[in-house]
């Protein structure tokens, strides 16, 4: 199948498609006028780097889990530390954004969005004391 019909099947766009093959994630056939030809296993593996990718895995850890997921003598124990490793990184990213909530929620609730050119928000974010 060509990379469109590919496209629509994986659910990924064209473009990250041929990024894939660039990078050697994954190798589609070339037909003799050099277009590229998806087999079913092709679509398959592309499908499985659209879901890894939206669970938020790295490229290079997305590496990983293919060489993991096409070594049939894997030790479940390998798969699982790659997906712990990532469920913490989750969780550092998610204690940081509810950090930066936490700070920004604090400036708006000292801001009192008036007239007056005063703003404890570029204050705080300028990095000066904001007065409560």
């Amino acid at each position: 199948m060509n990379i469109k019909d590919a496209s629509d099947q994986s659910g990924l766009p064209a473009k990250t498609i041929r990024y894939y093959e660039d990078i050697g994630l994954v190798s589609p056939l070339r037909a003799a006028n050099g277009y590229r030809s998806y087999r079913p296993q092709d679509v398959h593996l592309l499908t499985f780097l659209a879901r890894a990718r939206a669970l938020g895995f790295s490229i290079e850890e997305c590496r990983v889990l293919l060489a993991l997921y096409n070594d049939r003598d894997r030790a479940s124990a390998d798969v699982k530390r790659v997906a712990q490793d990532h469920l913490i990184q989750i969780d550092e990213k998610v204690s940081a954004l509810l950090a930066m909530r936490a700070t920004l929620n604090e400036l708006v609730q000292s801001c009192a969005g008036d007239h007056r050119p005063d703003c404890p928000i570029l204050k705080g974010i300028a990095g000066r004391e904001v007065a409560a």
